[in-house]
């Protein structure tokens, strides 16, 4: 019931007429866009949201051509607002000279144009608040992840929004100098107590998760030993001497960050809440 914006706008006529339909907002980053709005020949259902490429050279129009855009958006507007936006390529990093460049170039495109201007994503939300302006789009922020290399969450003030369990389904011990899992990958350097709990790539779990990535068993933190399987993952119980069958092992969550699995993973935040499979299943809780 509230306003939809299409980030990346329709990139046909049936998924314009899709947007048409919705009462959708849509970003207009090429000039194929801007034909499907002038071949409908009529004015356009809800807010425009011109994009500008400041740098990044993802999408958006060149700065050189946004005063020529922005016309012809007008008239296909009407009585609609046109909103003047663009990306940040390294908002994240607060030593890097990108952003302040791409807000210049931003600048000099739009200067003789007037309407709200959109620019900051989680990034630039925390970095460079003088990017706000008159919208801000946060992305990972609304999770409760950093999108800060230097600062973590709970630095920032941000409380985890997903939290990703499942169960013990078996425990046993294993003689030292036996191997766990595929490949062989981990040998046991004493006798273990090793717990399979019922997660892996097929959910969403990374694939590349290191031996030693942490978990929490019943909230005390133990960690990853042996390959990732499809469906599986096996963890030193050790540390959690009186963990049983059915007990509940978080991945990540409030008192796990994703941030620090990512990085035994070798990946970043986004991939991995990005990758959360449909078969998981989803819990909705009201927050505290």
């Amino acid at each position: 019931k509230g306003r939809l914006l299409l980030l990346e706008g329709p990139s046909n006529a049936e998924e314009f007429e899709d947007a048409v339909a919705l009462g959708a907002e849509m970003v207009v980053h090429h000039e194929s866009q801007l034909q499907l709005l002038t071949q409908r020949n009529c004015e356009a259902p809800a807010a425009l949201w011109l994009k500008i490429d400041s740098g990044m050279h993802r999408l958006g129009f060149p700065p050189g051509k946004a005063v020529e855009v922005y016309r012809k958006l007008r008239l296909l507007a009407g009585n609609h607002p046109i909103i003047l936006m663009s990306h940040f390529a390294c908002a994240d990093d607060r030593s890097s000279l990108m952003t302040e460049r791409q807000i210049q170039v931003f600048g000099a495109a739009v200067a003789e144009l007037t309407g709200p201007v959109s620019l900051a994503n989680s990034a630039a939300i925390l970095n460079y608040p003088h990017t706000h302006r008159d919208y801000v789009r946060p992305g990972i922020m609304l999770y409760g992840v950093s999108p800060c290399a230097d600062r973590t969450a709970a630095e920032i003030g941000l409380q985890a929004a997903m939290t990703l369990t499942c169960e013990l389904i078996a425990i046993n011990r294993v003689n030292r100098g036996e191997s766990i899992g595929y490949s062989a990958a981990y040998i046991c350097p004493q006798d273990m107590r090793i717990g399979v709990a019922a997660i892996g790539y097929g959910d969403g779990y990374p694939r590349h998760a290191q031996n030693g990535t942490p978990v929490l068993v019943n909230g005390r933190r133990s960690s990853l030993v042996g390959r990732v399987s499809m469906d599986m993952i096996t963890v030193d119980l050790g540390p959690v001497a009186d963990a049983r069958i059915g007990d509940v092992v978080t991945l990540w969550g409030k008192d796990l960050p994703l941030e620090e699995v990512a990085q035994w993973a070798n990946a970043i935040p986004y991939e991995l809440i990005c990758g959360v499979t449909a078969r998981v299943r989803p819990v909705v809780v009201q927050a505290p």
